[in-house]
C-alpha cells in the first residue's frame, strides 16, 4: 500500500504537471486508449527515449496509473538500490532478465503473467532497446509470446513522436518540445505464428508513424 501511496504523489505531483504544463503532449485516437474498466492491457511502442514511459502513463487517470508497469531490463533498471527504488517503487517496473540461460517463457514472464492476470496492465517496447532518428528497429517476439500466453488480454500499438528531442539518448537534460502519441486499436492473439503476430503489430505502429507522417505535411 505504501508504495502505491508513493508511485500516486509521484505522478500527480511531479509527472503528470510536467508532462503536460512544461512539455506538452498531443493524443490522436484518444478513443483508442484502454479504459479501466476493460480490464489489462499489453500496451505497445516504439522506444527512442527514457521519457517515453512516464509520457505513456500520463496519458491514464490516476486510479489506471497504479494498474499500469513498465517492463523493462532488471540489469539496467535495477543495478543498484536507489535505482531500483525509483524504477519500482515510483514507476512501477516489472524487472525483466535479459540473460535468462535455461529459463522456459513461463519463468522468464512469470511477474509480468501474474500482474495481467491480476488485471494489471503493462508496457513493454519490442525493439528491446532504445532506437535513434525517430527510426523503428524490428520488433522482438517477446510481446507475441505474452500476449500468446494472455490470449484475452489486447495488445494496444501506440506510436511516440517527440521524446527523442525531450531527451534524446546519452543526454541528462530535459528540452522542452510538445510530443505526439498515437494510439490504434487493440488486437488479441489470434493463434498465428508468434513471429507473424509480431510482424502485425509493428507493422501497425509503423502505419501509425505515417500517419504522424501525412498530418505534418498538411
Amino acid at each position: 500500500m505504501f508504495e502505491k501511496i508513493l508511485k500516486y504523489l509521484f505522478f500527480l505531483c511531479i509527472v503528470k504537471p510536467y508532462i503536460y504544463l512544461v512539455l506538452g503532449v498531443n493524443i490522436n485516437n484518444a478513443d483508442n486508449l484502454p479504459k479501466i474498466s476493460q480490464g489489462p492491457a499489453i500496451i505497445v511502442a516504439n522506444h527512442n527515449s527514457h521519457v517515453d514511459t512516464l509520457l505513456l502513463m500520463s496519458l491514464f487517470s490516476m486510479p489506471q496509473i497504479l494498474k499500469i508497469h513498465p517492463v523493462a531490463a532488471a540489469d539496467y533498471f535495477c543495478n543498484t538500490k536507489l535505482k531500483s527504488f525509483i524504477f519500482k517503487t515510483l514507476i512501477g517496473l516489472i524487472p525483466l532478465k535479459r540473460k535468462f540461460g535455461k529459463a522456459t517463457k513461463e519463468e522468464l514472464f512469470k511477474d509480468i503473467n501474474e500482474a495481467l492476470r491480476a488485471g494489471e496492465s503493462i508496457i513493454i517496447y519490442p525493439e528491446g532497446t532504445r532506437g535513434e532518428d525517430s527510426t523503428i528497429k524490428e520488433f522482438k517476439s517477446g510481446v507475441a509470446h505474452i500476449a500468446a500466453m494472455n490470449p484475452d488480454v489486447p495488445v494496444v500499438p501506440f506510436y511516440i513522436n517527440g521524446p527523442d528531442r525531450i531527451l534524446p539518448k546519452g543526454a541528462f537534460m530535459f528540452v522542452p518540445f510538445i510530443a505526439d502519441v498515437y494510439v490504434a486499436e487493440g488486437i488479441k492473439y489470434d493463434g498465428t505464428p508468434t513471429k507473424v503476430f509480431t510482424e502485425r503489430i509493428e507493422k501497425i505502429v509503423t502505419s501509425l508513424k505515417e500517419e504522424h507522417k501525412k498530418r505534418e505535411e498538411l
